[in-house]
């Protein structure tokens, strides 16, 4: 099963705040994205909204975060970040579900939810 976490941040409202978190997370990104047991470690921008960022970690199992937490860059990580933040980061941590193996009981949708096809109507 993988481990999953998910970091909201929330940068300040200036351009340069901005520009610096989005630079550090790709650099976080192509850093930790080579460290072991790591199936992922995804960083994103929202569309609508310049100064909200989101990283999804993907890991192993939920051990694997230590090789995470020993990687060195991991001491320079949140001193230069936390400071950019108008608020502090928002942690959560996930267990993926296996829809691979759900069982034969388990509920799934059969048919197109309406809201999902309204979803992309103004994109």
């Amino acid at each position: 099963m993988v481990y999953t976490i998910v970091v909201h941040l929330y940068a300040k409202d200036d351009q340069t705040s901005i520009s610096k978190l989005q630079h550090k997370l790709i650099e976080a990104s192509t850093v930790y994205g080579k460290d072991r047991e790591t199936v992922g470690w995804h960083v994103m921008q929202s569309v609508s909204d310049p100064r909200a960022f989101t990283i999804v970690e993907r890991y192993e199992r939920e051990s694997s975060q230590k090789y995470h937490l020993e990687n060195p860059y991991w001491k320079s990580f949140d001193p230069y970040v936390i400071p950019l933040l108008e608020k502090p980061m928002d942690l959560r941590r996930f267990n993926e579900l296996d829809v691979n193996n759900a069982a034969a009981g388990d509920h799934v949708h059969d048919r197109a939810d309406p809201s999902i096809g309204q979803m992309y109507e103004d994109a």
